[in-house]
């Protein structure tokens, strides 16, 4: 179990590296930007797929205050084959400035990787983020079973955007077989 955490914060770690701190081409992240609003419990909606989440359900990210310039960040999800919860601990740091939703995340030692939040509800209810290029795409949301058309509003966006949507990884959210 141990050697498994290891291996997703090192996944997780250079996954989101890609090499450097990017935008890809046309994603502009939000601004204004509240990163104390942001700040607490989310719930990933969808993805696309990478070897780090790969068999993972009931995954959710916490984020909390850890000093001033940082964020402490703790993904959690559930990997029904072996019945085990698997979590990661790594921190973010704003790239540009605190009311920009561009951050730098790291979850292995000195090396970050993008966060770009590019969609944002003005209640902060879901966010969708891309990684350093097209590969990389999360749907968040404070709900675990956010509304249909909320979901076809994250494809159409995506798909504007050129992310690869019909490649998309609904995640299950409330499956009981982690203890």
């Amino acid at each position: 179990m141990k050697h498994r955490i290891y291996g997703l914060l090192a996944l997780t770690g250079l996954a989101l590296l890609g090499g450097c701190v990017q935008l890809p081409d046309g994603i502009e992240p939000v601004t204004p930007f509240q990163a104390d609003r942001y700040l607490g419990h989310w719930y990933e909606i969808a993805r696309l797929d990478h070897r780090f989440e790969r068999g993972l359900s009931q995954v959710s990210a916490e984020y909390s205050r850890a000093d001033s310039n940082e964020i402490k960040v703790i993904n959690r999800g559930c990997d029904a084959q072996s019945g085990s919860w698997n979590q990661a601990e790594g921190r973010a740091r704003f790239v540009d400035d605190p009311n920009t939703g561009f951050l730098k995340v790291s979850f292995f030692g000195p090396f970050y990787g993008t966060y770009a939040i590019f969609e944002l509800d003005p209640e902060y209810r879901y966010a969708f983020v891309s990684g350093p290029n097209r590969d990389y795409l999360w749907f968040l949301s404070r709900d675990p079973e956010p509304d249909a058309a909320l979901r076809q509003q994250f494809v159409k966006r995506a798909a504007e955007l050129g992310f690869a949507v019909d490649e998309l990884i609904w995640v299950k959210q409330g499956d009981s077989r982690c203890s």
